[in-house]
């Protein structure tokens, strides 16, 4: 199995997966579809997939137009938002292309309907990947837009955070800085943060992906993973998991319009996105 990560948009990644011996590949997140149609043919695979991890634009746009240059081309997801859907998956369901399974991982939380896809091939010494979208990030996660936050430490803890600790983590955005400048706010003592972080700011300087990361990696420095740590309870002020995520849910997007001003108008389409108000009755 190998993973292209090709970089698109302002910070977003999309991924073609590569069956070595039968050369087929599978997309993830398609936004710019003559940009993977490009290294399609560079690397001399066969297209017959893409994977969409949630109905946003910037991870589906490029479904309806990829669809159109390919014909019969299978577009898969769980949410029936996703543009030029083919077929919708459910949770727990598995695929096979070629020597490659995938396990359907319904993760929802910034979406209702996002699908998180844990890869991997028997008897390969290669450890598994999954492919997170805006579930789960490199130290961080997707703002909770649709649903509870029960729901949300359900798909990042109980479902994403229990997998094997050696499986590689594919993202969706190049959102690492800041989520690990919130991870210090959070856990200044935690000594895996701060190596993390001076990581990153290499990485940044040097123009370079900051994925994939590991989720063995995510548990020692990933906040929204160590719901339970005493450290990151202290800092929320709250004991329950589901809470202490809540909790971390409105920090993170405080810390974040903090780092970045916004104008008056843009500042309160954003608190409204965030669940940090809601919109006045007429």
């Amino acid at each position: 199995m190998k993973v292209k990560v090709i970089p698109v948009l302002e910070d977003n990644y999309m991924y073609l997966v590569i069956e070595e011996h039968t050369r087929e590949a599978v997309a993830v997140d398609v936004a710019v579809p003559k940009r993977l149609l490009e290294i399609v043919g560079r690397e001399g695979v066969s297209l017959t997939t893409v994977l969409t991890t949630h109905h946003h634009w910037d991870h589906a746009r490029g479904n309806a137009e990829l669809a159109r240059l390919r014909p019969g081309l299978a577009v898969l997801g769980a949410d029936e938002r996703i543009c030029a859907l083919t077929r919708r998956l459910v949770h727990g369901e598995e695929l096979q292309f070629g020597a490659i399974h995938v396990r359907c991982l319904l993760t929802p939380g910034h979406t209702s309907g996002h699908m998180s896809y844990f890869l991997w091939e028997e008897d390969c010494p290669d450890p598994p990947a999954v492919f997170s979208g805006d579930a789960l990030s490199v130290g961080g996660c997707g703002l909770r837009l649709e649903s509870t936050a029960q729901q949300m430490y359900q798909s990042l803890v109980e479902t994403l955070g229990t997998l094997p600790p050696e499986t590689k983590v594919f993202c969706g955005h190049e959102h690492t800085l800041g989520n690990l400048e919130f991870a210090q706010k959070v856990e200044p003592g935690n000594d895996h943060v701060r190596a993390k972080l001076s990581w990153a700011k290499k990485r940044d300087e040097d123009d370079m992906p900051t994925v994939p990361s590991t989720l063995g990696e995510e548990l020692l420095y990933n906040p929204f993973l160590r719901v339970a740590e005493e450290p990151v309870c202290k800092f929320t002020g709250k004991a329950a998991p589901a809470e202490v995520l809540e909790a971390l849910c409105r920090e993170r997007a405080s810390f974040e319009r903090a780092a970045e001003p916004l104008q008056p108008q843009a500042r309160a389409l954003l608190a409204l996105q965030w669940g940090l108000s809601t919109p006045q009755q007429k």
